[in-house]
């Protein structure tokens, strides 16, 4: 799960790939498999593992593949806990952060079954108490189904209380929200939140009549067979639990309020039962967990008829499609991080094959992302003789058109910020997460991205460089769109000209949080900034670059914090009183305390 608002969880993947752009290349993958190879397949992937372990610092981490009800191969790297050398294995116990939604979700669902929840009512029907501010009219009720698909237009998180010393129940957090403000109209756009799946597991708690963690631990993990698997605030007191890690250094996994959402502690042996119960139609070994029909719902594209999702899809829970595993067919997946652990599992339910990773080391995430899917990509070549297409980047084109360079100049809300487009010339460039890149137009019509080291020496920018970004219409907004490997997503939105020039004055400066707390902290540095007119709102968090958002006015006490598009966004309420500033964001309260 992302643990931070401000989509800083892809910023910190994109600035990890820019780092690592021109690092050491890894293992060469097998030129051909004999079919059924396991024996080379893993020994390709344990080159891979140890490469990408030594590249990014990484002490410990657990693999497990499944083809289908079989085990195929699992196996820990490293320590699961280095001071005492103990190693990691398919047995240790990780916090998998986000794909703990997958389980909350499920348990919806078997309530659904079961005729004790309605995911198409609205919320309030099935979890009395819960209200929220809309600035939509006529909007659609929020449900549960709306919130499983990340379409319920909530803020991502309730940030205080979050990640605290002894954190209160998660169900605290609903009262909260009637003083809190939708982000986007439900049905709007795909936006990611770990509060909409914490309200999930508010409604399975009450529908079940008994606490969460105990109604997941029978519903769903003691038939799946997950003996050592629980759902906590903080890690499992387990013997087999691994420690955290930051940059090869043990710290400590601070507790988490929202459980649902990313308190599941499980191996990848656990993880990779649940796969097999997917591929099973819903059967495990302790019977029947959920139905076929339910599974093929949960695994079913929920939000086709979302123009501004372009090619993205979600089913219930489980995110749709990789671009370098088109190749396999239907693509499932979810991944987590928390504060020092990160997670993925990737499914390919037409082969009935899966790959399960877990680390415990804090910015691992692009090593997990790729161990995981250069793994399952050999795996169903090994077991089905699909090899991967080779990766076509269209070839560079000529210079941009004049007419063409400066309809891409100006300003853009975008998931990684505010980013400017800048020209010289003909030529284009952007600031993203205070990297400079080029943007380069190619023969598809697209602009390619590239970077120089000290602005000189062209740097390859590995799978970032594939991608290409072009502009166009979408429901009526000029959107800009990021296109890999033939499918295409939604990046962010041209600005207009700022709306009310002057409205940040009164706003600009340092800002610290007054109701910290015995919250950890996940802020460097808060400033409000101006740049060419637009108020920014800059975030230095402790692990990860500078992110800017645009602040988008609405009226002298509030704005809205900027994501993909230009009018939609989180709320940040504000007040002057003599010489004070104050801001509240996310449950907490940004006092100015300096220029």
């Amino acid at each position: 799960m992302a643990v931070y608002g401000f989509s800083l969880a892809r910023a910190g993947i994109l600035a990890a790939a820019l780092l690592l752009a021109g690092c050491a290349a890894a293992p060469s993958r097998p030129l051909e498999l004999v079919r059924n190879d396991d024996a080379r397949v893993q020994d390709y992937a344990t080159r891979l593992i140890e490469h990408e372990m030594r590249k990014q610092s990484i002490v410990g981490l657990s693999v497990a593949v499944v083809d289908d009800q079989k085990l195929l191969w699992a196996r820990g790297f490293g320590f699961a806990d280095r001071e005492k050398g103990v190693p990691a294995t398919p047995a240790t116990l990780y916090r998998v952060g986000s794909i703990s939604k997958l389980f909350t979700d499920s348990a919806a669902m078997q309530l659904a079954e079961q005729g004790r929840l309605d995911i198409d009512a609205p919320l309030n029907r099935v979890l009395p108490g819960f209200s929220i501010r809309s600035r939509f009219a006529d909007a659609p009720p929020i449900t549960l189904r709306g919130l499983m698909t990340h379409h319920a237009g909530l803020p991502r998180d309730y940030l205080k209380d979050f990640f605290t010393e002894t954190p209160p129940p998660f169900t605290s957090v609903i009262p909260l929200l009637a003083d809190t403000d939708t982000a986007y109209a439900p049905g709007t756009v795909l936006s990611y939140s770990n509060l909409g799946i914490t309200l999930v597991g508010a409604a399975v708690e009450r529908a079940a009549g008994q606490p969460f963690a105990e109604h997941l631990r029978t519903s769903l993990l003691a038939p799946l067979g997950m003996a050592e698997a629980s759902f906590s605030a903080g890690p499992s007191a387990s013997p087999l639990m691994a420690r955290g890690y930051d940059k090869g250094q043990l710290r400590d996994e601070p507790a988490l309020r929202d459980v649902p959402a990313g308190g599941l502690n499980a191996s990848v042996t656990d993880l990779a039962r649940f796969a097999s119960m997917v591929f099973a139609d819903g059967q495990a070994q302790g019977g029947q967990v959920l139905k076929a029909a339910t599974v093929a719902e949960m695994l079913r594209p929920q939000n086709a008829d979302v123009p501004l999702d372009l090619d993205g899809r979600i089913g219930i829970g489980w995110f749709i499609g990789k671009p370098l595993l088109r190749h396999g067919g239907k693509v499932v997946h979810h991944g987590g991080a928390t504060y020092n652990f990160h997670s993925t599992l990737v499914a390919l339910p037409e082969h009935k094959l899966a790959v399960v990773v877990l680390s415990n080391s804090a910015g691992s995430a692009a090593a997990v992302d790729r161990i995981a899917t250069e793994v399952l990509s050999v795996v169903l070549e090994a077991r089905s003789g699909l090899r991967p297409p080779p990766v076509a980047v269209p070839a560079a084109a000529g210079p941009l058109p004049e007419a063409e360079a400066t309809r891409w100049e100006g300003d853009y809300a975008t998931l990684f910020g505010y980013v400017r487009v800048e020209r010289r010339g003909n030529a284009l460039s952007a600031e993203v997460l205070g990297t400079r890149l080029d943007l380069a137009p190619r023969a598809d019509g697209r602009l390619g991205l590239g970077y120089r080291l000290l602005g000189l020496f062209p740097v390859g920018l590995g799978e970032i460089g594939q991608s290409g970004l072009s502009r166009r219409t979408v429901a009526g907004r000029e959107v800009l769109v990021a296109e890999r490997q033939g499918l295409e997503a939604l990046v962010g939105e041209k600005l207009p000209p700022p709306a009310q020039p002057g409205w940040v004055r009164p706003y600009l400066g340092r800002y610290a949080i007054s109701n910290l707390g015995k919250d950890v902290p996940l802020f460097k540095e808060i400033r409000v900034r101006e740049s060419a007119g637009y108020p920014l709102l800059e975030v230095q968090v402790q692990n990860g670059p500078p992110v800017r958002q645009v602040l988008l006015p609405q009226g002298e006490d509030r704005a809205l914090i900027l994501g993909s598009l230009a009018d939609s966004g989180e709320t940040v309420h504000c007040r002057k009183a003599n010489d004070t500033v104050e801001c509240r964001f996310a449950g907490y309260v940004l006092t100015r305390v300096g220029d």
